[in-house]
């Protein structure tokens, strides 16, 4: 006899998807707020020489300003109003996060449910605007100072900049929120992917030309596309992976009914951290390339000799890169998992582990297994994001996707289709409910 469950799966198709009415208008909302983010980067700052700025960021894309570009969608290339995007807000959720572990006041609010969380979020937002305030005055400040960029420096050029970069980051912030409410998907991870999404078909474009020049060998754009497929596939298969601990329930009884005791489990992704490792990893080690860039080569002879050696692709770098990626993966692990919470909650909750002993025990053998999985989580994040690096330096292919941009893409693009088939999935069980009722009436 086949469940409903699996009636449903086997019938959820895109014949569906045009019976869903509030899905079809989710979808079409989440798409006119992305056009909207997309046409704000092309909107240029006021006060910025097109032309200069063009010649400086060229010299200066191989550093932290290039990987900000991409998480921008070109933005800082073109100098737009959208060039912060949402990364302030992304910086003052992990530092929010961070605080929740070391503030007994955040802690406690967290730990309120719905009414706590929104406290949290009206902190993320004022430290979203300090920080947005703060780089926005640091780019205004850098403009002046990168050649003739600004037609008009001065303080009225760095407040009207402050102001105009930070509006347009809150702006973002609040479309993110529209999205995840009224449309399909987490709004700001799909604002993040949309930027970077929104480069590829000129960079595949550039691939092809360079093929059609001679400097690529259509045997190599081949092996290309079919290592990109390989990646991704391997990413999916990473992100779905699971370490799942049993966990029984004992009999229980409500009143005069007796209930039987129950089992289920406690999912442990392989990858606990994400995207983090590979964006606080690169952060870190292009800020000394940026630095040497403003300085124009300018400083100690010790200093542009580590500078040389972290060039991309160089020992060094591949080393420190994911020593980094390996560090940030347990450090945030250890920061959005609590093994003790954990623990408390399930013996709270009446909940065991077959054969280890509620409390301290569970905790330890939680953090037992956590870890061991976080190695794993840790090496795949290294494989992946090492693969581009060794593409772009040994075997000089312009691959425009790098670690880090390609998990976030695929991840984003995963959370987004499993919204789209609960939603499916929601409407075909209202169906199915509605026909039983009427074939009852009819009998």
């Amino acid at each position: 006899m086949v469940s409903a469950a699996e009636q449903l799966a086997a019938n959820l198709n895109f014949s569906a998807l045009a019976k869903a009415e509030e899905l079809k208008k989710r979808i079409w909302f989440t798409l006119g707020a992305l056009l909207v983010y997309r046409f704000g980067t092309y909107i240029p700052l006021p006060g910025i020489d097109p032309t200069a700025w063009e010649q400086i960021f060229r010299t200066q894309a191989g550093g932290i300003l290039g990987m900000f570009n991409m998480f921008a969608g070109g933005g800082i290339h073109r100098m737009a109003i959208f060039a912060l995007n949402i990364m302030p807000y992304i910086s003052a959720s992990i530092i929010i996060q961070l605080m929740t572990t070391v503030s007994p006041t955040l802690e406690q609010l967290k730990k309120e449910g719905e009414q706590g969380r929104k406290v949290i979020n009206q902190y993320t937002r004022y430290l979203t605007v300090v920080l947005a305030l703060f780089q926005s005055y640091g780019i205004a400040y850098g403009l002046e100072g990168a050649g003739n960029a600004v037609t008009d420096p001065g303080m009225f050029f760095r407040v009207s900049t402050a102001i105009t970069l930070t509006g347009g980051t809150m702006f973002l912030m609040w479309l993110g929120e529209q999205i995840t409410a009224r449309g399909i998907g987490n709004g700001i991870s799909l604002i993040i992917m949309a930027g970077i999404v929104a480069e590829l078909p000129a960079a595949i474009a550039g691939m092809l030309e360079l093929g059609r020049q001679g400097a690529l060998s259509t045997g190599l754009i081949l092996v290309i596309i079919v290592m990109a497929v390989v990646v991704i596939a391997f990413i999916v298969f990473m992100e779905r992976a699971q370490r799942r601990l049993l966990i029984q329930y004992p009999k229980r009884q409500v009143g005069n009914r007796m209930f039987e005791g129950q089992s289920s489990h406690l999912p442990l992704k392989l990858n606990t951290s994400g995207v983090i490792p590979p964006i606080f990893a690169s952060s870190l080690l292009l800020l000394p390339t940026t630095i040497a860039q403003f300085n124009a080569g300018q400083g100690p002879e010790w200093f542009q000799t580590i500078v040389t050696q972290l060039g991309h692709g160089r020992p060094l770098f591949l080393f420190l890169y994911v020593g980094l990626i390996v560090f940030f993966a347990f450090f945030y692990t250890a920061i959005v998992f609590n093994p003790t919470e954990t623990a408390d909650n399930l013996k709270k909750h009446g909940g065991f582990i077959p054969g280890i002993r509620p409390g301290e025990r569970t905790a330890e053998y939680i953090d037992y297994v956590l870890t061991r999985i976080t190695v794993i989580g840790a090496a795949y994040l290294s494989v992946v994001c090492l693969i581009p690096e060794i593409l772009i330096s040994y075997a000089s292919v312009p691959f425009y996707f790098g670690g880090t941009s390609l998990l976030i893409v695929v991840s984003v693009t995963m959370d987004t289709v499993a919204q789209i088939q609960g939603y499916l999935l929601a409407h075909q069980y209202e169906g199915l409910i509605k026909r039983s009722k009427l074939r009852g009436r009819r009998k």
